[in-house]
């Protein structure tokens, strides 16, 4: 009977986890795809082999994403304390753990956005030119149009990024499964439950992964 308890009482734990797990990556995701394509579209556009090349603006913007890009993700999560805290009001918590990691996936996603859209085919873009096509249609139906499969499993490499880094929010206070693997698994030295959300995780990320082969398959 304890027996069935325990797994009843580990399965309600673990769901909750993957709960917040879920509630995390989704709004981090979001938010850094929509803040991230705006750096890309600036990077595409102002590259050397841009549509309105500017030498200064493209390495001053490069150079930001880079600087943020160089930071590992447990240091930045302490960093940014006291903006997370301006923002929502709190340093912990999952709803907290979603200010670190919006803020470390923009750069890269925008880079991966950048990369997307600049493998556009040139040959593509001066046939729009030739017709008269403005830079703004240019690079809404070339550079975006052509770019939607690669962009999109950008977004997918995201997301199983994401689902790393929230394990690593767990260990100051932002739940998840990362938060159970560490205070049940390690610190009370239950393997189940290491076991356990390992196997949740790997699950999850293989099904992330799966979902978006299949939608670049169509979309391609």
């Amino acid at each position: 009977m304890s027996g069935i308890l325990s797994t009843t009482g580990m399965s309600s734990v673990i769901m909750t986890a993957f709960k917040q797990t879920l509630y995390m990556v989704f709004w981090s995701t979001l938010f850094s795809v929509i803040l991230g394509f705006i750096p890309a579209i600036i990077l595409t556009l102002t590259a050397p082999d841009g549509l309105k090349p500017n030498k200064f603006v493209y390495e001053i913007l490069s150079f930001i994403i880079n600087v943020f890009r160089s930071f590992p993700f447990i240091i930045l999560l302490v960093i940014l304390i006291p903006f997370t805290r301006m923002v929502v009001g709190k340093s912990i918590g999952t709803t907290a753990s979603i200010v670190p990691l919006t803020v470390s996936a923009i750069p890269f996603i925008a880079r991966v956005f950048e990369t997307s859209l600049r493998e556009t085919n040139p040959g593509v873009i001066e046939a729009a030119r030739s017709f008269g096509a403005s830079n703004f249609q240019i690079l809404m139906r070339v550079y975006v149009k052509e770019s939607i499969p690669r962009m999109l499993n950008g977004v997918v490499l995201l997301i199983i990024s994401l689902i790393g880094y929230s394990a690593m929010a767990g260990t100051v206070g932002g739940g998840g499964i990362g938060d159970i693997a560490i205070r049940y698994g390690y610190q009370q030295y239950k393997t189940e439950y290491l076991v356990v959300c390992s196997l949740v995780l790997i699950a999850f990320v293989q099904l992330i992964q799966t979902i978006g082969n299949i939608m670049y398959k169509k979309m391609s």
